[in-house]
C-alpha cells in the first residue's frame, strides 16, 4: 500500500484517482490537512481509499497513520507552491516545504518505510543556461520555493547515503489540464486562490467567468523569443500521474539504478516535460481556438525573476521509466476548459 501527501491538492488528487485506476486491487492511504486542497477532488466513498486530515509534520497523527496501515512507498506531494508569495513569506515555505517534510522523513524513518517518490520542479534550475535543460543542468534557484525544493533533494541524497532511502525526485515543468474523462459529477481540476497559472487565467478571461470582464494579463513581450512572450512547457497532469506510478514500480524493482550511489540503488532525478514550448501568445491563440471566443489581454512589465524560456529535456525519463507525455497543448487545453465548464469547487 502506499501512501500520498498533498493527496487532495491539484497534482495529488489526478495521482490519487489515476493510481486507484491503474491498480483496481490495491488501496491507497491519503493525508490532506486542508489548508490548499479540497476533499471533493477525492472520492471519499471508494473503500480503497483511506483519507486522513493531518499535517505531514505532525509526528503524532502521522505515527498513527503508518501503525494503522502497513506502508511499502509513499509519493509526496505536500507543499506551497506560489513563487511570488515564497518571496514575500520566505519563512512559511522553509517551515511549510521544508521543517514538515523533514519531520515527516522522520515518521517515515521510524515506520520503516524506506521508498518515496518526490514531488519537485524545474524551478530548481533557476535561470536556465541553455534549453532544453536535462537532469545535468546546474540547479542554481532564484526563487524561495525553488530553493526549497532543492534542501528536500539534498536531504534526500544525504538519507539515501545514511539511511538507504531509495527515491526519485520528479522535476515538473508546467502542469496543466484536468482529468479528460471523468465520471458525471466527479470532474476534477485546477483550483487555486488565488489563481497565478496561464491556462486557467486565460480560459477565464474568455469566458468571463468571473462575470467581472476580467482581462489577462501579459508579463512583458520583449523576451528574446520568437514573438516575444515567455515560453513554458506544459504537461498534462494525467501524464504527470502516470510517470509517479512508473516511478513506485522502478522503485520496488531490482533493476533500479540511481544517481547517487549506482552500487547502492538509491536515488534519482528526473524531468518531466513536453520537450516542447509555447509562449503566452500562443497558448492564448490555443484557449481561443477551444474556447471559440477571443481572450481580452493587457500587456503590463515583466516581472522579475521570469526567464525568457523553460523548456523540458525528458530523455532521461523516457529512457528509465520508459515514460512520455501524450497530451499536446491542444488536448491540455481542451482538458483545462472542461472542467471549467463544469466546476464543482
Amino acid at each position: 500500500m502506499i501512501l500520498v501527501t498533498g493527496a487532495a491538492g491539484y497534482i495529488g488528487s489526478h495521482f490519487v484517482r489515476y493510481y486507484l485506476k491503474q491498480n483496481p486491487d490495491s488501496d491507497l492511504v491519503a493525508v490532506d490537512n486542508l489548508s490548499l486542497g479540497n476533499k471533493q477532488s477525492l472520492d471519499t466513498s471508494c473503500s480503497r481509499l483511506h483519507f486522513y486530515n493531518a499535517a505531514i509534520g505532525d509526528r503524532a497523527a502521522v505515527g498513527k497513520v503508518f501503525a494503522n496501515h502497513k506502508i511499502d512507498a509513499v509519493v509526496h506531494f505536500a507543499a506551497n507552491a506560489y513563487v511570488g508569495e515564497s518571496q514575500t513569506k520566505p519563512f512559511k515555505y522553509f517551515e511549510n516545504n521544508v521543517s514538515e517534510t523533514l519531520r515527516f522523513l522522520q515518521s517515515m524513518q521510524e515506520a520503516q518505510v524506506n521508498k518515496i517518490v518526490f514531488s519537485s520542479t524545474c524551478a530548481t534550475y533557476g535561470n536556465p543556461q541553455y534549453v532544453p535543460i536535462d537532469e545535468k543542468h546546474p540547479q542554481k534557484p532564484i526563487n524561495t520555493y525553488g530553493s526549497t525544493k532543492l534542501m528536500i533533494e539534498e536531504a534526500l541524497r544525504a538519507l539515501a547515503l545514511s539511511l538507504q532511502i531509495r527515491y526519485v525526485c520528479l522535476r515538473y515543468f508546467n502542469a496543466a489540464g484536468a482529468d479528460p474523462n471523468p465520471p458525471e459529477g466527479q470532474e476534477i481540476g485546477e483550483s487555486h486562490e488565488p489563481e497565478s497559472h496561464l491556462i486557467p487565467l486565460a480560459i477565464s478571461a474568455s469566458l468571463n467567468l468571473d462575470k467581472t470582464q476580467k482581462r489577462l494579463k501579459v508579463f512583458g513581450d520583449d523576451y528574446e523569443t520568437a514573438d516575444g512572450t515567455c515560453v513554458r512547457d506544459y504537461i498534462h497532469v494525467n501524464d504527470l500521474a502516470e510517470a509517479h506510478c512508473l516511478a513506485l514500480k522502478l522503485l520496488s524493482s531490482e533493476s533500479f539504478v540511481g544517481d547517487v550511489d549506482e552500487s547502492k540503488q538509491l536515488g534519482l532525478a528526473l524531468n518531466l516535460g513536453t520537450a516542447h514550448g509555447a509562449s503566452v501568445k500562443e497558448v492564448i491563440a490555443a484557449v481561443e481556438e477551444v474556447t471559440g471566443s477571443a481572450v481580452p489581454f493587457d500587456l503590463v512589465a515583466r516581472r522579475p525573476g521570469d526567464p525568457p524560456a523553460l523548456v523540458a529535456d525528458f530523455s532521461k525519463a523516457k529512457a528509465i521509466l520508459g515514460w512520455q507525455p501524450k497530451f499536446d497543448l491542444k488536448q491540455t487545453v481542451e482538458s483545462a476548459y472542461k472542467w471549467e465548464l463544469k466546476r464543482r469547487y
